[in-house]
């Protein structure tokens, strides 16, 4: 991935001599490409349907004079208020204005706190955006994007990831970790209270006969940062499992799943024929899998509990568009957890792995948070090709059947989070390139470690270069 702001809110390139460097670099390591976030708030800034693509044109010219591909993410979503975020960019001005016009275009929570990292799913379809939906909007920039980028697709840009939500997730922003409003590893809290989702939850209780139940979301399941067991819902015996929670999870998880398949769709439809793959983002969240309601992802959207499997579905959504899944936190082990958030981020990578078996859709896999180390190279290695150790015998899915190693398709591809001065620096580098090695060639590192020896002592010039002009 390269760095968020590679393109600046002003629509220019941002440190070209220092992204030519990297580039660089990236290319002696054996990298096959790099990742992009188009931002919709920056080429789409000032006025509907007046896209400035010269900055992403520059930057994806750079990538291609350096050899090197480019997977692109159609960012839909707000920089800022997430992990990892190192920079703010809106949404389009013009976006925030019909936003502060009519504020239930965006998430709310049960106390009337609006975010503004994406639209709300429930306006989907309803022409807010000055005579055009949302659907409208992101259908209209993609075929821009195709436009402009027609003569590079399928050879240099080679893949799409379309956003679907917060950080570009299929995801409600159930953690927002903004002014300190969520920590880890809180539960979080539904956003389903604009009037547009309202009106859909109202509607849905009335369909089923329990009317009653369509008056808003739970109303004990607590705040943020607060814990499962003191909550009414999220408890180990909890309202949860109720005939209503099973009913309003049903709902809430379901709009997300819809809201996924319109994009996917209409993403499928602007760029068939072109020979790019498309892909789609999951979250890993996987604090309190540990517990029998796992009320993190409730939140975010994902009904999955110890008695329901949630993901299934969404791979099969996901295959009926021919999209690829990618799914974070590969590099996480459990050990390295803190115990009381009850987190299992390879038993959550297990069960998708399965899922997207079941489904019969690939897996893409990146990393949540920037690690050098080789301890966390290794567990990509290991999990990225669905090999298990002996003490993950006792993982056992929600869904119907496990997944072995040899049972497991590799993940098709990894993409590692991020370029930036700290890779450069030589006790990282000199990590990082056996690493890239090994995830193209599976040599024994004993073997690999030998021949980059070498290697390494070639482009040490180069990274040392790039180190230096990536800094501030």
């Amino acid at each position: 991935m390269l760095p968020l702001d590679s393109v600046n809110v002003n629509n220019t390139l941002n440190r070209r001599r220092a992204l030519n460097a990297g580039l660089i670099a990236l290319k002696s390591a054996g990298v096959e490409g790099v990742m992009v976030d188009v931002w919709w708030g920056i080429v789409e800034r000032e006025k509907p349907q007046h896209y400035k693509w010269s900055a992403y044109k520059e930057l994806v010219s750079l990538v291609q004079k350096n050899g090197l591909k480019v997977q692109v993410v159609m960012s839909f979503h707000q920089c800022g208020g997430n992990v990892g975020d190192s920079c703010y960019i809106p949404l389009p001005l013009w976006v925030l204005e019909e936003v502060q016009n009519n504020p239930n275009i965006v998430y709310t929570d049960k106390s009337g706190n609006r975010n503004h990292e994406y639209l709300s799913l429930g306006c989907d379809f309803l022409p807010v955006l000055r005579g055009r939906t949302p659907i409208q909007a992101y259908s209209d920039f993609m075929r821009s994007f195709k436009h402009a980028f027609t003569d590079v697709l399928g050879e240099t840009i080679v893949e799409v990831q379309v956003g679907l939500g917060p950080a570009g997730e299929l995801r409600y922003p159930a953690y927002p970790e903004y002014n300190g409003k969520w920590r880890f590893p809180g539960i979080g809290e539904f956003q389903c209270y604009d009037e547009y989702m309202l009106a859909s939850l109202r509607a849905c209780a009335t369909a089923c006969g329990t009317k009653h139940w369509g008056q808003g979301g739970p109303h004990d399941a607590g705040h943020y940062n607060q814990w499962p067991d003191e909550t009414g819902f999220f408890n180990r015996d909890g309202s949860w499992n109720s005939p209503y929670g099973q009913f309003f999870l049903e709902w809430y998880s379901g709009m997300l799943t819809s809201h996924g398949e319109r994009v996917l769709s209409t993403a499928e439809a602007v760029f068939r024929g072109t020979g790019i793959k498309l892909a789609g983002k999951v979250a890993g969240v996987h604090w309190h899998y540990g517990t029998r309601p796992h009320p993190a992802e409730l939140t975010a959207g994902y009904y999955n509990t110890r008695l329901r499997d949630g993901y299934t579905g969404l791979a099969r959504m996901f295959g009926r568009h021919g999209v690829v899944m990618i799914f974070t936190c590969v590099e996480m082990r459990d050990l390295e957890q803190p115990p009381h958030a009850l987190s299992s981020p390879e038993s959550l990578l297990h069960q998708v792995v399965s899922a997207c078996k079941q489904a019969g859709i690939s897996l893409a896999g990146e990393n949540a948070l920037p690690r050098f180390d080789e301890a966390a190279y290794e567990q990509v290695l290991k999990k990225s090709r669905m090999q298990e150790s002996e003490d993950e015998d006792d993982w056992i899915s929600p869904s119907s059947s496990g997944c072995s190693s040899t049972a497991c398709e590799p993940m098709c591809s990894f993409t590692f989070l991020r370029m930036s001065e700290k890779l450069f620096y030589s006790e990282n580098w000199h990590n990082f390139v056996p690493f890239v090695r090994r995830m193209a060639g599976g040599r024994a590192f004993q073997e690999e470690h030998h021949d980059t020896e070498s290697h390494m002592h070639a482009t040490r010039p180069v990274q040392e270069a790039a180190a230096a002009l990536m800094c501030h």
